[in-house]
């Protein structure tokens, strides 16, 4: 049987582009955004997770396979792909994601359907920085970036590269400000997020929050789980989602 069984399956169409979603749950909304190489059942499993915490979890179908586990060497074959699709930057540097509009959008309509006091955010690898680019708009009230890797840092520019053009980047720092913090989970020693936290930190001061893991590990949430980067960024979106009276 599917990991994706009873899930239910829409799509949503923003800014020229659309793409399958997967919703389940009740309660505020959160965006699950999966990492290469696509919607895997490790993702799927932190998904319902999430769900199983009290929300709405909506989990959009970018790339690669829905639910299976992926065959051997499948992220050879859809990393290329991404380097050339027009709604996703891999290798410009201080360049927003030309996907960020559509998550916005979606971001908007979970909230309309969802509730509450706006939704979250939860990006992983290649799409750990989209988070930062969603919390432009108001609606997105918990982000989270997890080990986020693109660019691929292979010099120190592109390890510093946070995925944002100079105005977005003071939109989010204005964001945080205000009092909405970003978390971020990775494992200390993983080169795939080069000096990105530091980054961060530099921009945002106390407003990010870092949850560092010892060890080389990347997939803190799925492939390398581990279960204090799960308490922290469900603690961290219950705290900001679900707020006690």
């Amino acid at each position: 049987m599917s990991m994706l069984s009873g899930w239910r399956r829409g799509s949503h169409a923003a800014d020229g582009f659309e793409y399958p979603t997967y919703t389940e749950g009740e309660g505020p909304g959160v965006i699950v955004m999966h990492e290469s190489p696509g919607l895997t059942p490790e993702v799927v499993r932190f998904g319902r997770e999430v769900v199983d915490a009290g929300f709405t979890v909506v989990m959009p179908h970018f790339f690669g396979p829905a639910h299976r586990a992926p065959y051997a060497l499948e992220a050879a074959h859809v990393i290329p792909r991404l380097c050339i699709g027009r709604e996703f930057t891999t290798v410009a540097t201080g360049r927003t994601t030309p996907i960020a509009t559509w998550l916005r959008s979606l971001a908007r309509r979970v909230h309309h359907e969802a509730g509450g006091v706006g939704v979250g955010a939860v990006g992983m690898c290649f799409t750990g920085g989209f988070a930062l680019a969603m919390m432009i708009d108001p609606v997105v009230v918990a982000p989270v970036v997890a080990q986020p890797a693109v660019p691929v840092p292979l010099t120190p520019r592109r390890a510093a590269d946070i995925g944002l053009d100079p105005g977005d980047l003071a939109a989010v720092r204005d964001r945080v400000l205000d009092g909405c913090p970003v978390l971020g989970v990775r494992y200390r020693d993983d080169w795939a997020t080069g000096t990105r936290f530091e980054t961060l930190t530099d921009h945002l001061g106390d407003g990010f929050l870092r949850v560092e893991l010892e060890g080389a590990g990347h997939a803190t949430l799925t492939g390398e789980r581990h279960q204090d980067a799960v308490d922290a960024v469900i603690h961290f979106l219950t705290e900001r989602l679900q707020p006690q009276d």
